[in-house]
């Protein structure tokens, strides 16, 4: 999987850019401000509609205009893609693939699959659950699109439970959006877990690796609710409702979902050293690549922006011999000794070096 062109326009500080690549390294390199990161972001957005760094499409959009367009030629096992983005300050984002207009954003999973790695996936290890739980929800949407219709259902019925929770008691409503609950929760659990089982194998295998085994990495899934059937799963929501009305909200379910991370049985999440939850952060993240490649039968695009200052040597060499059989978008502002096709970025405009 790889991108041959990309086109943006009014998309951050690029009014009209269009650039064509080849696969391997392509290496983005510029002072800090000068738009590397918003290059990897457009690309990102390709993925699942969303940027890794902002929740809103108008931060995206150029100072004094109403939109931004992102379009894009990519090729894969499945065949040849034409991806169209346009974000809207004040109107909903529309996406074609191959000139369609999708209605669902989960019709443009798989089509482009992306793994990103930034400064901020330390967050995955020492923040709280919350960005675990992103982390998990956006990977199996990329492998499992339907995985984001039963997640978003999920979600809106939650938002409905607490509403009700908050107002007059109305058991039959109650339950009705309890039995509703309980439908796609299991669901949600099922493919959770699942998917920690998957990334647990390879990430201590990765892990490993680069603690030349001197580290074990052990991850858990620590799911709110353990059951095995939907039944099973009403019957604790059930069971939390006189709890909920006190708390005025779902006191249980997979929103409650965490991932615990040990290495040698010692919580990195609380008790680990800076390094170990860098490393932690950094097997997870390369464990994302390969479980794409195993359900997917191919390689994701790789993003790698502004990591390499982070890593000593033997890291990044590391790193690049596991993204060795992808395409490969890096951003750095500093020399970059590794092979590959170089373009300098400049206050928005972008000159190849090599």
């Amino acid at each position: 999987m790889f991108i041959h062109q990309l086109s943006l326009k009014n998309f951050r500080n690029y009014h009209d850019l269009t650039l064509e690549f080849e696969k391997g390294i392509n290496v983005f390199t510029g002072q800090n401000g000068q738009g590397k990161t918003n290059l990897l972001e457009a690309i990102s957005l390709l993925s699942v509609g969303r940027s890794f760094r902002t929740a809103r499409d108008a931060d995206m959009i150029c100072f004094g205009k109403d939109s931004a367009n992102v379009f894009a030629h990519t090729n894969s096992e499945k065949g040849e893609y034409r991806i169209e983005l346009k974000l809207g300050d004040t109107v909903k984002k529309a996406v074609k693939i191959n000139s369609m207009p999708i209605e669902r954003l989960q019709d443009l999973f798989g089509v482009c699959n992306v793994v990103v790695f930034s400064p901020d996936d330390l967050k995955l290890i020492k923040d709280g659950p919350k960005e675990r739980r992103l982390f998990t929800d956006r990977e199996i949407s990329q492998i499992k699109p339907r995985y984001y219709r039963i997640l978003s259902e999920y979600y809106k019925v939650l938002n409905q439970r607490n509403l009700l929770l908050k107002q007059e008691d109305e058991p039959i409503l109650l339950d009705i959006y309890t039995e509703q609950l309980a439908k796609t929760g299991f669901e949600i659990y099922k493919m959770r877990q699942e998917f920690c089982e998957k990334i647990a194998y390879t990430a201590k295998q990765i892990h490993n690796k680069i603690s030349s085994g001197a580290e074990d990495l052990r991850i858990e899934y620590e799911a709110n609710i353990q059951v095995s059937s939907t039944e099973e799963f009403y019957v604790v929501l059930k069971e939390a409702i006189e709890h909920d009305k006190i708390r005025k909200y779902s006191t249980r379910g997979i929103h409650k979902d965490d991932i615990a991370v040990f290495i040698n049985d010692m919580d990195v999440r609380h008790f680990g050293s800076q390094g170990q939850k860098r490393s932690a952060a950094i097997s997870l993240k390369l464990s994302e690549i390969q479980i794409i490649y195993e359900d997917m039968g191919e390689y994701p695009i790789v993003l790698l922006d502004d990591i390499f200052s982070e890593l000593d040597s033997g890291r990044q060499e590391m790193l690049l011999e596991h993204v060795e059989h992808t395409q490969v978008f890096l951003t750095t502002a500093e020399p970059f000794a590794y092979q590959g096709n170089v373009y300098c970025v400049t206050s928005g405009k972008i000159q190849i070096i090599k």
